[in-house]
C-alpha cells in the first residue's frame, strides 16, 4: 500500500509569483500550492507559457479576492521582432511572411498613437476564448478561422524603450484583455513589414511589481532548507490587492450581522460602490457593497467562526 497523502493546510494569503519562461499559470499555482502545502489556490489571469512576470497567486481565503486582481490594469515590457509575422503572433508560431525592415525611430512614434486610448482589438485564433464551447487555439490547431467580434481596450501608455536593427522594445499599460501580440501586430502592420512578439515580460499587476515578486528558484531553496513554514513569511494578506478601496471599520456588533448576511449601517461610510470590511480589531474580513439605503451589504467575506 502506499504511504496516506498528508492533509494539506488552510492557510491564506497572496503570493507574487515572478513567474518563469515556459511554464503554464496553472502549472505555477499547482507547484507554489505544493512548495506551501496549501489547500487551496487560484491564479489572478492566465500568463502565456512564452511570458514570464509578475502572477499573483491566491491562496485560501484570498481566492474569493482574486477576481479583482483579474479585473486589474497590467503593465508589460515587450520585444517585438519587425519584419516576420507568425501564425500565433509570437515566437512559437510558424512563420507566415518575412519582409525587410527599413524603419526609424521617428517612424514608430509617428505610428504609436493610433494605438493608445481606447482601441478596438480583434482576439488571436491563438488564444482561450471560446467560439461555441470550443477554445479558439484548439480550432486553430485543427487549421480552422472563425471570425471574432472586435472588442474595446484601453492603452494607457505606450513607451519606445529602444529600436535596434528589427528589434523594437516596447512598454505597455493597459486594461484587462488586452493582447499583446494583437497589438504588436498592428503595429506591424502599420509599419508596412509585419511584426511578432519574441519577448514579453509582465512588471506590474494591479498594485503588484516585480519588487515585491519572488522566483521559483527562491522558493525552492527556502522549502529544501526549511519545508513549507519557512515560505509563510513571503504571503501578503488576503487584502493586498484591495489596498486603494475605501474601508468601513465595523464594531463588533455590526460585524457579526454582516457575517451572517445583514446589511448595516455603518457612519462615515461612501455613499455608493465596494468597500473593504475591518472588524473592531481592525482586521480584514471581506468586501461588502453599498446599497441604495446607505447601508453596507456583505459581497466576499473570509470564514466566520462564531
Amino acid at each position: 500500500m502506499s504511504a496516506p497523502r498528508s492533509k494539506r493546510r488552510d492557510i491564506d494569503g497572496v503570493l507574487i509569483f515572478d513567474k518563469p519562461l515556459g511554464m503554464t499559470s496553472n502549472a505555477a499555482l499547482q507547484k507554489v500550492r505544493w512548495l506551501f502545502n496549501a489547500s487551496k489556490g487560484g491564479h489572478t489571469g492566465s500568463l502565456d507559457p512564452l511570458a514570464n512576470g509578475v502572477l499573483p497567486l491566491c491562496l485560501g481565503e484570498a481566492t474569493k479576492f482574486s477576481q479583482y486582481l483579474l479585473d486589474a490594469d497590467k503593465t508589460y515590457v515587450t520585444e517585438a521582432r519587425l519584419g516576420m509575422t507568425t501564425t500565433t503572433g509570437d515566437a512559437e508560431g510558424d512563420v507566415l511572411e518575412i519582409k525587410p525592415v527599413a524603419v526609424s525611430l521617428v517612424d514608430v512614434e509617428a505610428v504609436l498613437p493610433q494605438f493608445t486610448g481606447d482601441i478596438l482589438q480583434v482576439p488571436p485564433m491563438y488564444s482561450a476564448l471560446k467560439h461555441e464551447g470550443q477554445p479558439l487555439y484548439k480550432l486553430a490547431r485543427a487549421g480552422e478561422t472563425v471570425e471574432r467580434k472586435p472588442r474595446s481596450v484601453t492603452i494607457q501608455r505606450l513607451i519606445i524603450l529602444g529600436l535596434e536593427g528589427d528589434r523594437l522594445r516596447l512598454e505597455v499599460s493597459c486594461t484587462k484583455g488586452t493582447y499583446i501580440r494583437t497589438l504588436v501586430e498592428d503595429i506591424g502592420a502599420a509599419l508596412g513589414c509585419g511584426a511578432h512578439v519574441s519577448e514579453l515580460r509582465r512588471i506590474q499587476a494591479g498594485p503588484f511589481g516585480l519588487g515585491k515578486s519572488v522566483t521559483l528558484e527562491t522558493l525552492e531553496a527556502l522549502h529544501a532548507e526549511g519545508g513549507y513554514l519557512a515560505l509563510d513569511h513571503l504571503l501578503l494578506p488576503s487584502d493586498s490587492g484591495l489596498e486603494d478601496w475605501p474601508v468601513v471599520n465595523l464594531t463588533e456588533q455590526t460585524a457579526y450581522y454582516l457575517n451572517h448576511g445583514q446589511a448595516v449601517r455603518v457612519p462615515g461610510s461612501p455613499a455608493f460602490g465596494m468597500v473593504r470590511l475591518l472588524d473592531q480589531n481592525g482586521e480584514f474580513i471581506g468586501i461588502g457593497e453599498m446599497t441604495d439605503d446607505a447601508r453596507v451589504a456583505p459581497k466576499r467575506l473570509m470564514r466566520f467562526n462564531g
